[in-house]
C-alpha cells in the first residue's frame, strides 16, 4: 500500500509493505533514478517477506512523484536535477522519525538503494539514523552528486555497518573506484564489505531490465544483503 509523510516540502508518497505490528526490524528501500517503480515496490515486498517493515518513499515528491521507463532517460533527468542534499537529508530524516515513532529505533533500522539510491543509502549510512545500510550499484564515489561530497570523503564518516555491491561491467562506476572505496571503508572501526561481480553491469538487480539483469549476481547480492541486515540489525523484538 502506499501512505503519505508531512515533509517541510510537502507530502511524500511511502510505499509499505510488510506488517509493523509482527515485523522485527525495518528497512528503507532507496529508489533507483526512475522512480518507486514496481521493481522496487517488488525489493520492499521481498524484504518484508523475510520478516522486515519495508518503506520506500519516493524522492521526486517535489517534481510530481512520476515513475519512468526505464529508457526514458530525457524525462528523468530534470527529476534528477531537482534533488539537493537538503532535500533528500529531510527526506530521510521523515522517514527515520516515522519509523522511530512506530517503534523501529535506529539500531533496528535499516536502509538499501539501488542506482541512485544507492548512493543515498551510503549518505544515510553517515547520519546516525540507521543500523544497517546496503549499497546496490551506488555512483557518485569519486564525483559527489546532488549536492553530496564524493563518498569517497564521505566514507570516514559512516558510523553503521555498511555493505557494497558492484557490478565490473558498471561503466558508470570503474572497478578502481570501487577499490578505493573498499580500502577507504575497510579501515573503519565498524563492519564493512565490498561485493564485486565480474559479468555484472549497472543495474544487475533489476529484472524489468533484460539488457543487464544478472540472475546469478542479483541472487547472490540479494541473499547477501538480507544475511548483512540479519546480522546487523537489532531485533525489535
Amino acid at each position: 500500500m502506499t501512505t503519505t509523510l508531512e515533509t517541510s516540502d510537502g507530502a511524500m508518497d511511502l510505499y509499505v509493505a510488510g506488517d509493523p505490528a509482527t515485523a522485527r526490524a525495518a528497512v528503507v528501500v532507496i529508489q533507483e533514478a526512475f522512480g518507486v517503480t514496481t521493481h522496487i515496490q517488488r525489493c520492499a515486498d521481498r524484504i518484508a517477506h523475510a520478516g522486515y517493515l519495508a518503506v520506500a518513499p519516493a524522492l521526486f515528491h517535489r517534481t510530481g512523484s512520476p515513475t519512468m521507463a526505464y529508457d526514458d532517460f530525457a524525462n528523468v533527468m530534470p527529476h534528477m536535477e531537482a534533488l539537493s542534499a537538503e532535500g533528500v537529508t529531510m527526506d530521510l530524516a521523515a522517514v527515520a522519525a516515522h519509523l522511530e515513532a512506530l517503534g523501529f529505533g535506529a539500531p533496528s533500522r535499516g536502509i538499501v538503494g539501488f542506482c541512485m539510491g544507492g548512493l543515498v543509502a551510503f549518505v544515510g549510512a553517515t547520519t546516525g539514523s540507521f543500523g544497517a545500510a546496503v549499497t546496490f550499484y551506488g555512483g557518485g564515489v569519486a564525483k559527489g552528486r546532488f549536492g553530496f561530497p564524493p563518498l569517497l570523503e564521505l566514507a570516514p564518516s559512516i558510523t553503521c555497518p555498511w555493505l557494497g555491491c558492484y557490478g565490473d561491467l558498471d561503466k558508470g562506476i570503474p572497478v578502481e573506484e570501487v577499490e578505493q572505496l573498499r580500502e577507504i571503508t575497510s579501515a573503519l572501526p565498524i563492519v564493512t564489505e565490498v561485493v564485486r561481480y565480474a559479468d555484472a553491469d549497472h543495474g544487475f538487480n533489476c529484472e524489468d531490465r533484460p539488457a543487464v539483469y544478472n540472475p546469478s549476481a542479483a541472487s547472490d547480492a540479494w541473499a547477501r544483503m538480507l544475511a548483512f541486515f540479519g546480522e546487523h540489525l537489532a531485533s525489535r523484538r
